[in-house]
């Protein structure tokens, strides 16, 4: 029997929706396959809900038409066949050691889909990564990762007041939201905030850029503290915490600092930039207002959460 979301997917192609297939190789059906790899359980409550976090992409994403997803916990598949047909992947995890692709056979196994035009796309801690593991490939993949003691963590709220001419920031408002926004990526030699870069054949694109106030470089920072002199000495410069990246052989990446509180699933423009991120990823064409998606409720929010000891006071 054919279920709601598969209904509702048929109807919106049938109804001619702007969705079309972008460059990327398709899955069985001419439809595009995303894999979301949700980390294990990790932080107090409400912070680094990556199961539940994904559950709520992926309850939105599957009205996409021409979009199949699945969904892993634990940070890996269980089978990589699954891999074999799959048009982009997603990390929402730990990271450093903890990252999935610590593992230096998974990161093989990601070169190989990523060098055959897969899109890999990192979320939060899903960014970082010890330079030792696999920080020559986050540049040249994502074009940048979270670097520790060189990159910073701290809790403030940017102004994403103006967006770039890429399908990633269509239909996104302005908006200013509370979250661990890491900041100061190793990025390649030349990408930077200001703007669209190229490197070889790779085109970067910051896509939520603000400018992080004195305070905020002065720390402190979530771990460590703080704070660091070569941040303090950036003052005035903007920063880029939402990036996208796009290879030669079509492959795309992008990488967004954002996601440690999970009410923040409940903005409709963070949301928004997400799945948009997550669309263009996967090689879809994204509506030019944007991927659309329902309100998440509050009783919606507090579904699947990991179980964890409670906050000290």
């Amino acid at each position: 029997m054919m279920n709601r979301s598969e209904f509702l997917r048929l109807l919106l192609a049938g109804a001619g929706t702007s969705f079309a297939s972008g460059p990327a190789r398709s899955a069985a059906g001419g439809s595009r396959k995303l894999i979301l790899l949700a980390g294990s359980p990790s932080h107090p409550p409400g912070m680094h809900e990556f199961r539940a976090g994904t559950l709520l992409l992926e309850k939105r994403l599957v009205q996409v038409p021409g979009l199949v997803v699945e969904r892993h916990d634990n940070g890996w598949v269980d089978d990589e066949a699954t891999l074999d047909d799959a048009n982009a992947v997603v990390i929402y995890s730990d990271g450093s050691r903890k990252h999935p692709l610590a593992d230096k056979s998974r990161l093989a196994r990601m070169g190989s889909l990523v060098s055959r035009g897969v899109g890999l796309g990192c979320m939060h801690y899903g960014v970082e990564v010890l330079k030792e593991d696999a920080g020559r490939e986050f540049k040249d993949w994502l074009g940048g990762y979270y670097e520790h003691e060189w990159s910073c963590n701290p809790i403030w709220t940017p102004e994403f007041e103006r967006f770039p001419d890429h399908p990633v920031a269509n239909g996104v408002r302005p908006f200013a939201i509370e979250d661990e926004w890491y900041f100061n990526m190793r990025f390649r030699e030349g990408f930077d905030a200001s703007g669209p870069k190229r490197d070889g054949g790779s085109l970067f694109t910051p896509v939520l850029v603000a400018k992080p106030s004195d305070a905020t470089r002065d720390g402190p920072y979530v771990f460590p503290k703080g704070p660091y002199p070569h941040i303090q000495a950036a003052k005035g410069r903007e920063e880029a915490m939402l990036w996208t990246i796009e290879h030669e052989n079509g492959a795309r990446g992008f990488g967004f600092t954002g996601g440690h509180f999970h009410r923040n699933w409940q903005h409709d423009e963070y949301r928004k930039v997400v799945m948009n991120a997550i669309c263009w990823l996967a090689g879809l064409k994204v509506p030019k207002y944007g991927v659309g998606s329902s309100t998440v409720r509050d009783d919606e929010l507090q579904r699947n959460l990991d179980p964890k000891p409670p906050r000290r006071s």
